[in-house]
């Protein structure tokens, strides 16, 4: 029998989305892996994404993400509009057998609060836990909602309640792994890069003052909030600074800019992406913040680029210590970390992608958890 999975990407970007967009790369990498794997798919998107299935559904005829972070009384009614429309289909329909949401809160409250008629549901966590402690302290999805983290280090931060609904975590991947430890090597430069969208928790200030403290050139590839490229934040104006990531730029970030030895790029996707993680020195992630996924960690593995890191998170996860990558714990020792970083195999970081991180892997993970979920059947992470 053909299983039929409603894919609930939300309203926010279109998939695969055009650069930046971890939920929606996510998204783009595992659909066509459970396709091969003989799942219908029934996507929830925007009118604007062009990825292969089955069925689409949308309300917005492209993605909302401009509007992410504006005051809430002018964006409250974005994901409620979409999820409304993703439960008339599910009222309208009786094909669908699991609903796979990545909605962050909105998505979880609406498919728990549908009852039991509804079909199962399988609600992936790709955030930090610690947000929505009331939503998620309570929950309550009977047997019908369960949830995965995209790490084990994720789900350990998570409150009681959601580890009780939880069928356990799937690391992420990227089409990048496949054949990886085949690809040939890339002449390495003397930059390091961070990719990542421009924020406090991935620590892009941090990242730019070692920079020009230890003295080693640093690319800053990512969005600053809505704007993808240096041009487009500079005509936004003063209004831009109403957003919080463009504040924190221009405040904590865009000092250190230089333009030589500290560059903002803006978002680079495809090849640009590629070539230049791939010739970088290390990928490095100064973090603040308890990373639950790492997409950009699983993209320069595979790209043949070590991993420097504060050790948080998901970090020690994907990252073997001084094979893949060097952890460490705090500001000063990245740094010193820094100077080592051309000591490590980029043939070991591909080899490990490969083994690790393909969306081949990803998919027949999920399928286990689906068919998990439908039956009812769970394990529970121990609790503390």
């Amino acid at each position: 029998m053909t299983l039929t999975v409603l894919m609930n990407a939300g309203p926010w970007l279109s998939v695969p989305p055009p650069g930046y967009g971890g939920i929606e790369n996510v998204v783009a990498t595992l659909v066509p892996e459970l396709r091969r794997l003989g799942v219908r798919v029934v996507l929830a998107s925007v009118g604007s994404s062009t990825l292969p299935v089955d069925e689409r559904i949308a309300v917005f005829p492209d993605g909302q993400f401009h509007a992410l972070q504006r005051p809430y009384n002018q964006v409250c009614g974005v994901s409620q509009a979409h999820l409304a429309e993703v439960v008339r289909e599910l009222h309208r329909r009786d094909d669908v057998d699991l609903v796979h949401d990545h909605v962050e809160a909105v998505g979880l409250a609406t498919l728990a609060a549908m009852g039991p008629d509804a079909p199962p549901v399988l609600h992936t966590l790709h955030w930090d836990l610690a947000k929505h402690p009331e939503l998620y302290g309570g929950l309550d999805g009977g047997d019908r909602v369960r949830v995965n983290g995209v790490s084990a280090a994720q789900l350990a931060r998570a409150p009681r309640a959601l580890r009780e609904h939880s069928v356990g975590h799937v690391h992420l991947s990227t089409p990048l792994a496949v054949d990886a430890d085949r690809r040939p090597a890339v002449a390495k430069g003397d930059h390091l890069v961070i990719l990542g969208r421009i924020n406090p928790g991935k620590g892009q200030d941090l990242g730019a003052r070692l920079a020009r403290t230890v003295g080693f050139p640093l690319v800053l590839a990512g969005p600053v909030g809505p704007y993808h490229r240096p041009e487009d934040l500079a005509a936004a104006g003063d209004d831009a600074r109403q957003n919080p990531d463009v504040r924190f730029f221009y405040e904590q970030v865009a000092p250190y800019v230089d333009g030589d030895l500290v560059r903002w790029v803006g978002t680079v996707a495809g090849p640009e992406r590629d070539d230049l993680v791939a010739s970088a020195r290390a990928s490095l992630f100064p973090l603040r913040w308890e990373e639950p996924g790492g997409t950009a960690v699983v993209e320069s593995l595979s790209l043949g680029t070590p991993v420097l890191a504060t050790a948080r998170g998901c970090l020690p996860e994907l990252i073997a210590h001084g094979r893949t990558g060097l952890l460490a714990t705090d500001e000063e020792e990245l740094g010193e970390l820094v100077l080592t970083a051309g000591l490590l195999e980029p043939g070991e970081c591909r080899r490990e992608a490969a083994e690790r991180f393909t969306p081949a892997r990803m998919a027949q993970r999920y399928v286990e958890l689906y068919d998990r979920v439908r039956r009812g059947a769970t394990t529970p992470m121990p609790l503390a």
